[in-house]
């Protein structure tokens, strides 16, 4: 009798054939076009069918496996090959429906991660077929793992840890960089799928244990951490595997980051997407704060977006496929925000945390609002924040004043006016600003003063002390008491890179 062939020896053998017939991400986009790419993303399959009909093997490859269009097995047969096409049927990649007909049975599609086309096998969604999650659902990429994936360096490491790795797709990233990966997940389902991804992917140094939490590393430390936890915020219930913990309120983002510091190797830097709510005893900052060691942290939070109660469980309930009008998305919002109100919520908010070990240095912690929009990876933005934050960290006013600076490329002066009223003609200035052009486009206000001391700074020319001293002399300042305002206004350029000092200059190259 012939072995049934595993998933991943399924995956492995389906993404061979895959890649011989250029069913890549790349090549599915130029097939369909951006418009019909955009509706595959928006879940329109009407439109993507229409861009499907000229019955090229590829069309036909995204509609089998991405519109999920049952056909024949001699039509699977003829488009696989007989051999693969029975495998996906043993290896319950595909089903045979009442009709006869062969349907995919898992979401199979191409990615781009890292830079590199990778093959990701995850649970059916309601993407382009209707479809309800169950409680064991295991998520592909989605808009939270793209989200991660963009804030995570793939700079060179000995160890990573991908805390609840679910598919796999974080643990896949950063195995083109790491020397050893560990993958942990308390979902035996989400294991088996992440070790087909694996084998699809011919990736072999990263390892899965199951486990909940940090149990399975208890004792490891690692040179990075990733994780994408179930931080939805609510009820200590779990109704789907992926995204409730079993935790009340924000506790699943509380648990990992509190507990993150202590696996991180000397220097080591943790990435986490959370969630945390607001109440009217503690801004959002302090909460997250509070979850932090004393000491040997560097910590920089960013809150991307802040929801009301309300929206935030009809939006919880539609990734369900629960209509929040039926009379169930009624019970549930009723009860869902009763909760919210005993615990005094009154808003969530959901972004990013990154930490980095700094021994035994007290715990510095910066949390602010990434409202703005930008398109850029954060990656090598956090990448640098912890190089800014470490200058200074030891940095004195006399040490700021001291140093020469690099006014970062791109950097932009934008300068407001507003129609002089009174005058009938004209415009009154009203704000300059400094505003990054690239990364996260962070923006500051300044005044005409430390514009003129900003436009003198080189990182081969003077130090920050005596372009001070040259402006304050020329406008009739005292400029012991305008270099002291001079070097607070940089320190906080420098923290967010408008300005970097030229011993670090390097890490914006």
């Amino acid at each position: 009798m012939p072995e049934v062939p595993s998933l991943p020896a399924a995956v492995a053998e389906l993404r061979a054939a895959l890649d011989a017939a250029g069913f890549t991400n790349e090549s599915v986009s130029a097939h369909l076009g951006p418009d019909a790419t955009e509706a595959l993303y928006r879940g329109e399959p009407g439109v993507v069918f229409a861009a499907c009909a000229d019955g090229s093997e590829l069309s036909r490859l995204i509609r089998f496996f991405l519109l999920r269009e049952p056909i024949s097995a001699e039509a699977l047969a003829e488009l696989l090959g007989s051999r693969l096409a029975l495998s996906l049927l043993d290896a319950t990649l595909a089903t045979r429906l009442p009709s006869g007909e062969v349907q995919v049975a898992l979401d199979v599609r191409p990615h781009v991660i890292a830079g590199e086309n990778r093959l990701i096998v995850s649970d059916l969604d309601a993407s382009t077929t209707a479809h309800v999650p169950g409680p064991d659902h295991v998520l592909g990429v989605g808009s939270a793992s793209l989200s991660l994936l963009g804030a995570v360096p793939c700079s060179p490491v000995e160890s990573v840890l991908d805390l609840g790795t679910g598919s796999g797709v974080q643990a896949i990233a950063q195995s083109a960089c790491a020397q050893r990966v560990v993958g942990t997940d308390l979902h035996r389902r989400a294991l088996e799928l992440a070790e087909a991804n694996l084998a699809g992917n011919g990736v072999g140094n990263v390892e899965l244990r199951e486990g909940a939490w940090f149990e399975p590393v208890a004792g490891q430390r690692f040179d990075r951490i990733v994780a994408n936890p179930p931080f939805v915020v609510g009820l200590p219930e779990v109704g789907h595997v992926y995204r409730d913990s079993g935790l009340s309120l924000d506790g699943a983002t509380e648990l990992v980051v509190g507990e993150a510091p202590g696996h991180l190797a000397p220097g080591g830097t943790a990435h986490i997407l959370g969630a945390w709510v607001h109440t009217a005893e503690q801004s959002w900052g302090q909460r997250v704060a509070s979850w932090l060691p004393e000491r040997g942290v560097s910590a920089w939070v960013l809150q991307r977006d802040v929801v009301d109660p309300g929206m935030y469980v009809s939006t919880w309930l539609r990734d369900e496929s629960i209509d929040p009008r039926s009379r169930e998305g009624v019970e549930r919002t009723l009860r869902w925000l009763r909760h919210f109100r005993d615990e005094g919520v009154r808003a969530i908010g959901f972004g990013w945390v990154f930490l980095r070990d700094i021994g035994d240095a007290p715990t510095e912690i910066t949390a602010e609002e990434l409202t703005q929009p930008f398109t850029d990876p954060l990656a090598p933005e956090v990448a640098e924040y912890f190089e800014r934050a470490a200058w200074l960290r030891d940095a004195t006013t006399d040490t700021v004043l001291d140093a020469r600076y690099l006014v970062r490329p791109g950097v932009a002066v934008e300068e407001v006016g507003v129609a002089d009223h009174e005058a009938g003609m004209g415009f009154t200035p009203r704000v300059i600003r400094l505003t990054r052009t690239e990364g996260p486009r962070f923006s500051h206000e300044i005044d005409a003063g430390l514009r003129a001391i900003v436009a003198g700074l080189h990182p081969q020319g003077l130090p920050l002390r005596d372009v001070v001293d040259l402006w304050a002399v020329s406008n009739g300042v005292d400029s012991e008491a305008f270099a002291a305002s001079a070097a607070a206004a940089v320190v906080d350029l420098v923290r967010h890179g408008l300005v970097v000092p030229a011993d670090i200059a390097e890490v914006v190259a």
